[in-house]
């Protein structure tokens, strides 16, 4: 693509990482610069100024200029500021880092609209939840490298559990713990702080086995649930679970 390749460019949305914005000018000005880069129009762009305003939640602080803003707010500011010009790609890399839940909630909540409306998301995250929301094709990097694409259901497939079951329980000795250990398709055990965590390879009724063992050595437990594999489960276990720099 050419410097100059501005009918390409119309149609693309960055949002980077780092908020990119001026601090000289309110959060209006900011989103009317980036948006008339490609929006001529006056009346056209402001028009798209507002609907990119409202997207991001951002109606209360029109006025406000960037230094005013928390790190929620900055970040829904550098969202309307790439995507105001109503691109047909849009390329988010990891917007909602470090910020407020109730900012996150907004920003996934803008992104669904986006993405609903015909817009293609390229999206990079560590927040595997944020995936499963946003996503229709996945692609697992490490290092580079790719490790696996596909569907949010394919890709759990890879995993090598089939099954997590979750007990509070308050008191369980070692040797219930061994025991547990031998029930079929289990695949491991862990207990801490009152909760048992059991991981199964295959198979069926594993929650009414469990919860069988548990009658009969007249354990009793608070809670009890079970769930299939995460994307989080498939990501550690392609890429390892030892930690990064």
């Amino acid at each position: 693509m050419k410097p100059n390749s501005y009918d390409i460019k119309a149609k693309i949305g960055v949002i980077f990482q780092d908020v990119a914005v001026f601090e000289e000018l309110t959060v209006y000005e900011n989103i009317e610069y980036f948006c008339g880069l490609y929006i001529k129009d006056k009346k056209t762009r402001k028009q798209y100024i507002e609907e990119a305003i409202e997207l991001v939640g951002l109606e209360e602080f029109r006025k406000f200029y960037p230094k005013q803003l928390s790190g929620g707010l900055l970040r829904r500011l550098n969202i309307a500021c790439g995507i105001a010009h109503k691109p047909k790609l849009i390329f988010l890399d990891e917007p909602t880092v470090a910020v407020d839940p109730q900012s996150r909630n907004n920003i996934l909540d803008g992104i669904k609209k986006l993405r609903d409306n015909g817009a293609t998301i390229i999206y990079t995250t560590h927040y595997m939840e944020e995936v499963e929301i946003i996503c229709d094709r996945i692609i697992i990097l490490d290092k580079g490298k790719i490790l696996a694409t596909g569907t949010s259901d394919s890709l759990k497939e890879l995993a090598k559990i089939e099954e997590k079951v979750t007990v509070e329980v308050n008191e369980l000795q070692e040797k219930n713990i061994d025991e547990i250990k031998k029930i079929e398709n289990v695949d491991s055990v862990k207990y801490d702080s009152n909760l048992l965590l059991v991981t199964y390879k295959k198979g069926k009724n594993n929650l009414l086995n469990l919860m069988e063992y548990l009658k009969t050595q007249n354990i009793k437990y608070n809670k009890i649930y079970s769930e299939r594999p995460t994307l989080n489960d498939v990501f550690l276990e392609l890429t390892g679970k030892e930690l990064r720099d």
